[in-house]
Formats: C-alpha cells, structure tokens, sequence
C-alpha cells in the first residue's frame, strides 16, 4: 500500500485509513471537479459512520458540517486531529488547540501536534506562544520541513521578511515536495517584486498533483501586469478544466479576454501599484553590512523608496558613509531596476507646467540660467560638474549634495545660499 493514490483510499471501509494517506485521499478529491461531486455523493451514502463522514466533510471544505459528525465519532487520535483542523478553519482557535492536546493524550505523533499548534497559535495572533511550541522543536533545525515552515510562517506574522524566506527556503532544501513552503517562497518573492524567482517557484509548485489554484492564479497575475496574455491565459485555463466553476479563475478569465482586445489603462495603475509596494519594502530586509544600516538609520532612510530621493553625493557625504557602502546600496537597487536620486529626476521631469508654484517663485526666476547669477567661478565649475543649469535645477539640490562635489566648499555653499535668499529661495532640505 505504500504506493496507494488517492482514488483508492476506502474511507468508509473497516479500519479508518491513517493521516498521511487520509491526505493523498483529500489531493485526489480537490484536483478536479468530477472527483468532487462523486466523493461527496459517497459521504452522504455513509453518513452513519460518523467519523469518516465528518473526515469526508473536511476534506470537501464544508468544516461547519464536519464539526457534528466527528464529535459523534469514537475517540481517536484522527478524530481530534481532523476537529482541530475544522475548528482552526473556523477561527475557533480555543478548541483547536483544545483538541490538539487531546490529540497527543491520543498518541498522536508529538512533533505533528507541536507544530500544528504553532501554526494554530500564528493564525489566532498569540505569537508568544507560537515561538515557545516552536522552541520546544528545536531538535527539529536542518532535519524537519515542516518546522522551517511554521518558523517561515512565524517571521512573516513578525514582520521578519528576511527571516521568514531564510526558513521557506531551508523547508524546500530539505522536502523539495512541501508544496505550501514552495508557494510561501513564490509569494514573498512576488510581493517583493523579484518576479523571476517567483515565477521560478510557482512553477515548482505546479509541478505537483493536483495542481495549485492559487499558484496558477498568482502565476496568471505575474504574465498579464507582463503583458504576456496567452501565458496568463493558459493558467486560468489550467484552473477552469477541473473547476469549472471557480469564481475568482472565472471573473479573471473575462479580465484577460478583455485585456487581449483593447488597450487597458488598468495595465498602467496595477505596474504602478506593483512598483509602490516594491519601494515600500522595508531597507532592514535586504542584508546590508552594520555600518551601513546604521548610517542609513541615522539619516532617516528606512525603504527602498526613501533611497530614491537621495544622490550619491548626499550618501558619501555622511559620516562613516564610504564607497563600500555605498556599492552595496547601488546593487540593492539595481537588482530592482532603481537607482539613486531617481525620485528627484521624475520630480524634476515633472516640474514643467507646475514650475511657477516652486517654492513660491516665478516661472521666469526658475529658468533663470547659474551664468545670470554671478556666482564665483569656483562655485560656476561645482554646478556644472553636478549638471545644474537652472535655478530650479539648483534648489532640488541638498547642502551635502553640494559639499560632496569636489573643490566645493563651505565659502562657495554659502555664496549660493546667500544669493538664492535674494530671491527668496533655499535649498533642498532632506524630510
């Protein structure tokens, strides 16, 4: 029987069928809508053997209905275990843990108890108690899948981004088959805008049976902000030809039509949503050496977006702020098609018709040229070196932006500064 699929498993047979294979029974049931209906037409033809009947009912999603039936059934490790899970799916978080400990009491595999209730503990937010379940595995480091996983889990309800991929990652390296810990790494590599990785992974997980609904769907999401609309296509496709009635794959399926046809303006707004959520990524994810996360700290700089409104200038000018650290943050960013003062040259860009507010000057004064200013040659050939040719270009300019410049010192910044105060203007000031 080791080689047992799904389509026979005998549930309702005479001896109830053990944990492991009662899940091999539950894949099969949930890789296709035909496979659906025919189990549950056998779980209500067998609803007098109450535990394998409310076990039917879980595995078909309907948890309010399982509930009844295996609190009727005879006492048993399966009966707790699969009452837990139901309750957890409810949100009824006492009692799953309740059953979970009964579970054990049972003889339930201890170390399957443990880390179901840590992942009971992340979902129900007692996070305190999640880390003690999961201290008391420790054993378990390098050897237990499962145990990363629900480390993994633990880190992101933490907001421990980094932490939380380190452990999806570990889980995958020892069971290449733990198909949710595939799909977490998949979806925090897409959150993060790392879109190859992540179609890397949610590509593994679709290597499995039956296939993954919510990687396919993810998947499709990646290819049409792509424009790849076939290959979106293809995914929500893949979902619909064994559940046809999926709602969320069916609505999608219209989306991606539509997109095919015309030219989509929502195209634009969800690349711009996308690229929000990539400068929002926290700088503290991304492993930086301590010198450089504590400068970046101390100058206010905490996202990738923040970065963006910074030139390198400004960065070295800092203390304790080298080259060194400053390559680290230019590859950060260019592993994310960002760079430097990039915030400030859209800004710049964007000033045009706007330019008349700036500061409350005329538009006419901010086109005025640095030659119309009669500043000192020293102070000229710094400008021109920094690529300001305009007065407005020269207050999107920062004090340590200039002072980085070289030969560019504090005689010549305050020759501008004075000279900017006559028109009733100043320099940048970093927020």
């Amino acid at each position: 029987m080791a080689t047992i699929t799904g389509s026979e498993v005998d549930l309702f047979g005479s001896n109830l069928p053990d944990t492991d294979t009662i899940q091999k029974l539950g894949a099969w049931v949930n890789s296709g809508e035909s496979n659906r209906v025919a189990f549950e037409k056998k779980v209500k033809e067998n609803l007098s053997n109450s535990l394998a009947a409310g076990i039917g009912l879980y595995l078909l999603g309907k948890y309010r209905d399982a509930i009844p039936l295996l609190e009727k059934g005879r006492d048993c490790k399966e009966k707790l275990l699969y009452l837990a899970l139901a309750y957890r799916r409810l949100k009824r978080f006492d009692e799953a843990i309740g059953c979970l400990d009964g579970a054990a009491k049972q003889g339930a595999d201890s170390r399957k108890v443990t880390l179901e209730k840590a992942g009971t503990y992340v979902q129900a937010g007692r996070l305190d108690d999640a880390r003690k379940e999961l201290k008391s595995c420790a054993n378990f480091e390098k050897v237990s899948a499962e145990y990363h996983y629900q480390l993994g889990r633990l880190a992101d309800a933490e907001g421990e981004y980094a932490n939380a991929l380190k452990n999806y990652r570990t889980a995958v390296e020892l069971d290449s088959q733990h198909t949710e810990a595939v799909f977490q790494l998949a979806y925090a590599c897409d959150l993060r805008g790392d879109e190859e990785a992540a179609i890397d992974y949610y590509r593994q997980v679709l290597k499995r049976v039956p296939a993954h609904v919510n990687a396919l769907l993810n998947l499709a999401v990646i290819y049409e902000d792509n424009g790849q609309y076939e290959k979106a296509a293809t995914c929500v496709d893949t979902v619909l030809k064994v559940h046809p009635n999926h709602a969320k794959a069916l609505l999608f399926s219209k989306d991606i039509e539509s997109s095919m046809v015309m030219i989509y303006d929502e195209e634009k707004e969800r690349r711009k949503d996308k690229r929000a959520k990539i400068l929002e990524i926290p700088i503290t994810d991304f492993e930086l050496s301590v010198r450089s996360r504590n400068c970046l700290k101390k100058m206010n700089l905490l996202t990738l977006g923040d970065l963006l409104k910074v030139t390198e200038a400004e960065l070295l000018s800092y203390k304790n702020f080298g080259e060194t650290s400053l390559v680290e943050i230019k590859q950060i960013l260019d592993s994310k098609g960002l760079s430097l003062g990039m915030a400030l040259e859209d800004a710049g860009a964007a000033v045009g018709s706007e330019s008349a507010t700036v500061q409350g000057a005329s538009e006419d004064l901010l086109r005025k040229t640095v030659e119309e200013m009669e500043l000192s040659v020293r102070s000229r050939r710094a400008l021109t070196r920094l690529g300001v040719k305009t007065i407005l270009d020269l207050i999107q300019k920062t004090e340590a932006e200039l002072l980085g410049c070289k030969n560019f010192g504090v005689t010549s910044l305050n020759e501008i500064k004075d000279r900017l105060t006559s028109y009733g203007l100043s320099l940048r000031k970093l927020e």
